[in-house]
């Protein structure tokens, strides 16, 4: 085990106390035998987690019976493969069923596969800590999403993009990492929330990660063998022009040459690692190689790919981040949140069956609020995913308290109309989610113990989209730090108001940005206005925002279905947080507050940072009921940021009043 296995936020969700109170009572003297008739792969990491388990919640040793015992029938636990009864589950759901026969609790976990009794498993052990294991309970529970999957953004320097929580949990100076054993403790954390893939490299792949595939595939190997042990199969990001470091004078995806190589590396690859995954691939993106070259589509790039791994049964995932990242700011037309849409709808029907698109779910780049890409729902004959970003890349990085659970159920919930209503993303996506990962190697994971919030949230999500919010972060908390209910009923409130107060100080109406180039920490407002990335704002003295109406506009609102485009279109009727995204807004605008634009902006700031100082005296309040160590670092991150959204609020603030001249109706200090 790592080092840090001692340290209480090590242990993230698994943290197995010892139950108390009516909980400890009801449980008390139960559980104290097993029975694993599941004799697959996954058997050994089921009867440990039971152990692990109970030995902490009850303070028992179970024992684990074997065939020739006696009592092998009467077992207070059983998991065990089940068909008929559970086939519709599928290979990863499955049935938890208690009886009882007179005081005595009987548990029967049951799956198609492995993978569902290790999931049943890790399920059980939740629902005994939220106290919904009880006499006549019954679950039937399955995943809804095929695949549950992580990107890690790491490099083999040990270097992660947009990593917030120290360096790679996998590399060091161009090795695995000496401590093998904190991956398996974290390839343990990702099962016990249903992940079943993971990118283990970053999407913009260098020359050294090249060799993943390459020279250093034992690397690889190495990383699959750990994953595999808890049913996680691993995808390798790859670099499209990789021919060109191996000798080839081309990387056109319709050269035979070409393709044959591609064949070859594969096939060597899977000789290797049977189970892989797959491939994900960034191409044409923020100045990645790709089919564009040499005048191709990206179905022409995807499927070359994907006909190389077809034969092994492996995926090509192949992210639609494209835009062009050279845009001068001087071009009123071009506008980038136009981009996949137009580059990728064309090409609907022309994919590879095991060719998927990620699409992230906005159309510009993981701001704190933006409108769902237009491309859910608009590529009918196309296997497609729903990209998150669980690190907190324009969201505080990890510094910030901002919990994203309410946002991603938000864009989940969020109705395309592509087959009339109720087409929400999560009905419309075909294939799945995958979430940029926010964990890293300090000792928490996450940064921020309450980050780990965010880890937890996205996997239950991408286990069954319609849990609620409320559920969801009640289960992390009791889970995290026990019952006591001042704690649950604080953190909660908490958590779930978090999204809103950091949208407050920061950037309101969906306008976006206004960060820091490069690092994306802390105000700016002009800090993009001028760049090539396209991500404008458009302020001067008498209005800001972005006119994207089809009327008078970029005409971003016509990719939509006609429902949400009307929404859109109308000044008047589009929703408020996201009215400075579509429409280019005067500053003395009436909202339906009665406000004017310019007064919410300045109200929202001040709002915003009282708001944080009510996160931080609700903190306060939970000294005494939350381990110190944890007090301590929390309280640290909290009043750090509050000094950050006082600097939000001021910069923000002073620059709309010196480019407006109007001040504040409420006489609030603004520095001119």
């Amino acid at each position: 085990m790592s080092d840090f296995k001692g340290l209480r936020d090590y242990a993230c969700w698994l943290q197995y106390e010892p139950l108390e109170g009516e909980l400890l009572e009801r449980y008390q003297g139960q559980f104290e035998t097993i029975v694993v008739e599941e004799e697959g792969p996954l058997r050994g990491a089921i009867v440990s987690e039971l152990q692990r388990g109970l030995g902490g919640l009850l303070g028992t040793e179970p024992r684990i019976l074997g065939p020739g015992e006696r009592d092998f029938e009467t077992a207070t636990i059983k998991v065990k493969r089940g068909f008929e009864e559970v086939l519709a589950l599928g290979e990863e759901g499955y049935e938890i069923e208690v009886l009882a026969v007179e005081d005595e609790l009987r548990v029967v976990i049951t799956s198609l596969g492995c993978q569902g009794c290790l999931y049943g498993t890790f399920a059980f052990l939740r629902l005994l800590q939220t106290g919904e294991i009880k006499r006549s309970f019954r679950l039937r529970d399955y995943p809804r999403n095929q695949l549950r999957m992580i990107n890690h953004w790491d490099n083999l320097d040990g270097s992660v993009e947009r990593g917030y929580a120290g360096r790679s949990l996998f590399y060091e100076n161009n090795e695995l990492v000496p401590d093998l054993d904190r991956i398996r403790d974290y390839a343990r954390l990702l099962a016990s929330v249903g992940i079943n893939r993971v990118a283990v490299n970053n999407v913009n792949v260098h020359a050294a990660e090249t060799q993943l595939i390459a020279s250093r595939l034992e690397m690889a190997e190495t990383l699959a063998s750990i994953f595999r042990k808890y049913g996680i199969r691993i995808f390798l990001s790859v670099n499209y022009a990789s021919t060109l470091e191996f000798g080839l004078d081309t990387a056109d995806p319709l050269d035979e040459g070409v393709r044959a190589w591609w064949k070859d590396q594969v096939k060597m690859v899977y000789e290797r690692i049977p189970d892989l995954g797959g491939f994900l691939v960034k191409a044409d993106s923020e100045n990645r190689p790709g089919p564009f070259t040499y005048g191709r589509t990206q179905a022409d790039g995807a499927n070359m790919l994907g006909e190389a791994l077809e034969p092994f049964g492996g995926l090509l995932i192949w992210r639609c981040f494209v835009y062009d990242c050279h845009q001068d700011w001087r071009d009123t037309k071009t506008d980038r949140a136009r981009a996949a849409y137009d580059y990728f709808k064309p090409l609907d029907g022309q994919f590879r069956q095991n060719v998927i698109l990620q699409i992230k779910n906005g159309p510009m780049d993981f701001q704190v609020r933006e409108p769902v890409s237009p491309l859910f729902g608009a590529m009918e004959k196309t296997n497609q995913i729903l990209e998150l970003q669980i690190t907190q890349e324009y969201t505080g990085q990890q510094r910030h308290l901002c919990y994203l659970v309410p946002q991603w159920k938000e864009i989940l919930d969020f109705d395309t109309f592509a087959k009339g209503p109720g087409s929400t993303v999560a009905n419309v996506v075909s294939s799945g989610l995958a979430a940029v990962v926010n964990v890293g190697n300090d000792p928490n994971w996450t940064g921020h113990t309450l980050a780990q919030a965010n880890l937890y949230g996205y996997a239950r999500l991408a286990w069954d989209p319609s849990l609620k919010a409320e559920r969801i972060t009640g289960e992390w908390i009791v889970l995290t730090f026990g019952r006591d209910p001042v704690v649950l009923n604080t953190l909660r409130e908490m958590l779930l108001r978090s999204w809103e107060i950091y949208e407050n100080y920061t950037t309101p109406l969906g306008i976006g940005w206004m960060c820091n180039p490069n690092h994306h920490y802390g105000p700016s407002v002009d800090g993009y206005e001028y760049s090539k990335w396209g991500t404008y704002h458009k302020a001067n003295h008498q209005a800001i925002g972005v006119d994207r109406t089809v009327k008078s506009g970029t005409g971003f609102v016509g990719q939509y279905h006609p429902e949400v485009a009307a929404r859109y279109e109308s000044l008047e009727g589009c929703p408020e947080e996201l009215l400075l995204f579509f429409h280019r807004v005067p500053y003395d605008y009436v909202l339906k507050t009665g406000k004017t634009l310019l007064q919410h902006i300045y109200d929202s700031h001040f709002l915003g940072v009282e708001q944080v100082e009510g996160l931080l005296a609700s903190w306060r309040s939970l000294e005494g009921r939350i381990d110190e160590v944890t007090f301590s670092h929390v309280l640290a991150r909290l009043e750090e940021q509050l000094e950050h959204a006082k600097e939000w609020r001021d910069v923000v603030n002073t620059y709309f009043y010196r480019i407006s001249g109007i001040g504040d109706s409420q006489g609030r200090t603004i520095y001119d």
